[in-house]
């Protein structure tokens, strides 16, 4: 056995690629997008096809302005790679709400609402679909309405505690704390005093980080879903390995998949060891004790500002087309 099967005995293994074609070799069960990877891939022949065939249907609406037909031409985009994906996969998608709406809770709903439409007008059932928003105040409050309107969500760009708190509260289906930007940024600022070997595995800040929260759910029965993500290397993800989802790279996977070597298991849902007690957060709390965690609140800063900046990117690859 190897350590991406054994790693599906104890954990829902989930693609973090928008490169649909991957899918078949490692079998996951859902998979994740946001804007980097779907820039990534439309920049890749195989799938200018796919976005020119995207552009076409769009303008053949006859959508009045460059600005609305870009918009439609990125929502059918995302809403086209998420098709795909699902043809691939037994499980669910997910896609993610402009970043640019991080920050106002009403156009987040509003985009959320917009893109199931989308998916529900291709014959997907609004079951197979995470909505995927970053993890402000404003999009943990989107995500409450929208879990209140039977649309599941994924809060993404997850770095504190607070973060994973204020989730939990919302009753939001699945959060995705990000392993490997932690881990950056601890490196980051050890610099030169950084022991590679010692900061590994279950020490890992980022593994710490996931394993704190995913002990906090399990020991006061929260349902919320704990799916690690961004990962830098193989030993982050067998050191979460029974952690409710990971979401892994195809580099990633591929690697799992190529070694034969032990994967015990390492967390589990029996697991109570928390020490944490149950909190419940209003805005001036959760903003104070995000703020309070100076990692967390620059990696968010800086998540929101780099899938902006990509789905710029992207709208300058549409905009000749349309």
């Amino acid at each position: 056995m190897n350590q991406l099967e054994a790693l599906k005995q104890y954990t829902t293994v989930v693609a973090d690629t928008g490169d649909f074609a991957q899918l078949a070799a490692f079998e996951p069960q859902d998979a994740t997008t946001n804007p980097s990877l779907i820039l990534k891939a439309v920049h890749m022949p195989v799938y200018q096809p796919l976005l020119n065939e995207v552009v076409a249907q769009v303008k053949g609406t006859g959508t009045s302005s460059t600005e609305q037909a870009t918009e439609a031409v990125m929502d059918a985009l995302l809403v086209r790679f998420g098709c795909e994906i699902l043809r691939h996969v037994p499980g669910r998608v997910s896609t993610e709400v402009d970043a640019r709406l991080s920050f106002d809770t009403q156009a987040t709903v509003a985009k959320g609402k917009q893109l199931v439409a989308l998916y529900n007008a291709q014959g997907i059932d609004t079951k197979r679909l995470l909505i995927k928003v970053a993890s402000t105040w404003e999009g943990i409050q989107a995500a409450a309405l929208l879990e209140a309107a039977g649309i599941k969500t994924n809060l993404t760009l997850l770095f504190s505690f607070a973060q994973a708190v204020a989730c939990a509260n919302a009753n939001v289906q699945l959060i995705s704390p990000f392993v490997g930007r932690i881990y950056d940024w601890y490196k980051r600022q050890a610099g030169s005093s950084w022991d590679e070997a010692a900061m590994a595995g279950v020490n890992d800040p980022g593994v710490v980080s996931v394993t704190r929260i995913y002990r906090y759910f399990k020991r006061h029965g929260i349902a919320t879903e704990v799916m690690g993500a961004s990962f830098r290397n193989v030993g982050q993800i067998t050191a979460l390995a029974g952690c409710d989802l990971l979401t892994i790279s195809p580099e990633l996977l591929a690697q799992l998949q190529g070694s034969e070597e032990a994967l015990p298991r390492l967390l589990d849902p029996a697991d109570k060891a928390s020490t944490d007690d149950l909190l419940q957060l209003n805005e001036a709390t959760f903003r104070l004790m995000h703020n309070e965690d100076a990692m967390a609140s620059e990696k968010l800063s800086e998540g929101i500002r780099a899938f902006v900046k990509d789905t710029y990117t992207l709208e300058a690859l549409i905009h000749p087309l349309i």
